[in-house]
């Protein structure tokens, strides 16, 4: 027998013990991670290819609930392959250095009509900072989507340094947008 099969129930029971108590299974098929910035005035989307995500939210009780999200940056993406090359370099994300990022969500409370706040800590390219993410969740059933936009200071990450920290060849500003398909969510 394959010993990658013979170890294939260990992962998957490892993955239950990891998931959050409660978690929902994201689907990445109906799911995206995307960003925009904005290069001489223009915006310029890319976005993430491989990533995962475990959430955990009971829309009753909002404040136990938790995210947790690993990015793995070299997954990045543009149109352009020579912006998604260069996306890639030291100056940049430095994804030979840095090939993950992460987000743990370290509160949750729910505003009116489906609504959230997130805090949680962003982890990327090597620095670490307190990120507070409104998110909006829509359900049908044990089914729905989370979707959220946030905007993050490139420097702050030191993401583009030298003479990409000039405004006027790119913003300083990305934002950040997600949407989460969900299953195995608590019914109301």
């Amino acid at each position: 027998m394959n010993r990658s099969l013979a170890l294939l129930p260990f992962a998957a029971l490892w993955a239950l013990i990891a998931a959050p108590a409660g978690a929902q299974q994201v689907d990445p098929a109906g799911s995206e991670l995307v960003f925009v910035t904005t290069q001489m005035g223009v915006p310029v989307e890319g976005r993430f290819q491989r990533w995962a995500a475990q959430l955990a939210l009971d829309p009753r009780m909002p404040a136990g609930g938790q995210l947790g999200l690993r990015i793995e940056t070299g997954s990045v993406a543009f149109d352009a392959p020579e912006v998604t090359t260069e996306a890639q370099r030291p100056l940049w994300l430095d994804t030979a250095r840095f090939p993950q990022a992460v987000f743990e969500s370290t509160g949750i409370r729910a505003a009116a009509g489906g609504q959230y706040e997130m805090n949680g800590r962003l982890t990327l390219k090597g620095q670490t900072h307190d990120v507070a993410v409104p998110l909006s969740l829509t359900q049908s059933g044990a089914n729905g989507t989370a979707v959220g936009a946030f905007t993050l200071q490139r420097a702050d990450f030191r993401i583009g340094d030298g003479e990409c920290t000039d405004a006027s060849l790119v913003a300083p500003e990305v934002q950040v947008r997600f949407r989460l398909a969900l299953s195995g969510l608590p019914t109301p």
